[in-house]
């Protein structure tokens, strides 16, 4: 899998894993958010083994049952959205796609009808 060349440069993290959790692709926005901890060179290894508990579990389960996580985050005073969502071939599950991008502390909600 590679990442197409219009997501390479986009400001949205995003990290992919197989069925098993193990990274097959990041964007380099996702390589420079994680470049502490090896960047692209983490592509290769298990992603389970990056994160601690609790969120090992919700990984491991997300692994085992195909479901959405999203949820919101403050660190270094920045607020990020993080979506997490299976990503499937041929029907089947395929792994976990997580797009990660930084939002306003106060955004707009609109109701469309």
């Amino acid at each position: 899998m590679t990442i197409v060349p219009w997501l390479q440069g986009n400001p949205v993290a995003i990290t992919v894993c197989d069925k098993h959790g193990i990274i097959i692709e990041m964007n380099d926005k996702a390589a420079e958010i994680f470049q502490k901890d090896g960047g692209k060179a983490l592509i290769g290894q298990n992603l389970i083994d990056c994160h601690p508990e609790p969120s090992r579990s919700k990984v491991v389960d997300m692994l085992a049952h195909p479901a959405l996580n999203s949820y919101t985050i403050e660190k270094n005073g920045v607020k990020k959205l993080i979506y997490q969502t299976p990503w499937f071939e041929d029907g089947a599950m395929a792994g976990i796609v997580e797009f990660s991008l930084e939002i306003p502390f106060v955004i707009p909600h609109f109701v469309r009808t």
